[in-house]
């Protein structure tokens, strides 16, 4: 999903987050979405003095949700479950299905069939037009929402929903608009997440703060709206900075890593990890995936209505009919 201010659940590739990058979106390879798998630079080339690598990911652009800039100066394993095949089949299965959260639709496009009814959420404008210039013309129906803002979506009216790092899962919502038997999966990102980042830069942080988006949360959470956690697994993963510049444009895209970040105000921190990475290869650090698949009983009782608002009252979007599906409609 994409880059926006704030949550730490966007994304990325390593998405704390708030989701995908070019190849690196999928996750089928050694290197997870976001970070493209490539031999790093040598620490010899004219590449690697500071203030040009510093300069060069200061000025490069961090729009959308494609990390292939990163290409052969950072990498990132993959989780073991392959999120973006295992959406694949669910979505070739499906009747109706909605991705939350969809960034600028990278993963969404990657699957081979959608179903015949579409949809995708996305509250970042630039983004929004990404998803929607990438999504449009297979017929998937491309909303815009507001963060924490009820689905615009009717009752028990798809039967799938996904999610790559969302910025903050509406469980509640989530929940109403699946059908009874249906499913929710999505991969998000879990606790302390790239920390060794975040530490370098803001020293220690305290363990409540380290223990946030723990899988146990989101399993109470979903449990707490009805939903049956049928999957959790969870897994942390080496990632490698080959180069200063590297972090830099990580951090311009990854926003909650180390919020605030600019490269003028932590150029003495830079110069200390452009040093270290000179004298290791490289800086490790861990991100931390986290699966999880709910479903709502067969037998459920119909959804009531959340935040005391009635369904008369709720901004209501259906999917399209299979003759309609570049357009929304009842």
């Amino acid at each position: 999903m994409a880059a926006r201010s704030g949550d730490p659940q966007r994304a990325t590739g390593t998405g704390q987050g708030r989701g995908a990058a070019p190849s690196g979106a999928s996750d089928s390879g050694a290197a997870a979405p976001g970070l493209a798998a490539a031999e790093p630079r040598t620490a010899g080339s004219a590449a690697a003095d500071f203030a040009a690598l510093v300069a060069e990911a200061a000025a490069a652009p961090v729009e959308g949700w494609d990390f292939s800039w990163l290409a052969g100066r950072a990498t990132e394993e993959r989780p073991s479950w392959g999120y973006a095949r295992l959406i694949a089949d669910r979505l070739a299965r499906a009747d109706t299905a909605l991705d939350l959260d969809t960034g600028g639709g990278e993963v969404l496009a990657e699957a081979p069939a959608l179903p015949p009814r579409m949809a995708a959420t996305e509250s970042w404008p630039p983004n929004l037009a990404r998803a929607a210039a990438r999504l449009g013309p297979r017929g998937v129906a491309v909303v815009a929402t507001g963060e924490g803002a009820p689905l615009p979506f009717a009752d028990a009216v798809f039967d799938l929903v996904v999610s790559r790092h969302p910025v903050a899962t509406p469980w509640e919502e989530v929940a109403r608009v699946l059908r009874p038997g249906g499913a929710f999966l999505s991969q998000q990102v879990g606790p302390a997440s790239v920390f060794e980042l975040t530490e370098f830069f803001l020293g220690p942080q305290p363990p409540e703060t380290r223990a946030r988006r723990h899988p146990d949360h989101a399993r109470a959470a979903a449990e707490a709206t009805g939903l049956e956690v049928v999957d959790l697994r969870m897994e942390r993963l080496r990632m490698r900075f080959h180069d200063v510049g590297a972090v830099v444009y990580f951090l311009r895209k990854v926003i909650w890593i180390v919020p605030g970040f600019d490269a003028d105000r932590y150029r003495d921190r830079l110069r200390e990890l452009h040093e270290r990475i000179r004298a290791e290869g490289a800086f490790t650090a861990h991100s931390t995936r986290f699966l999880i698949e709910a479903r709502r009983p067969r037998s459920a009782a119909p959804h009531p209505p959340t935040g005391g608002r009635l369904d008369r009252d709720r901004p209501q979007v259906p999917i399209m009919g299979e003759t309609d599906r570049g357009a929304l409609r009842r």
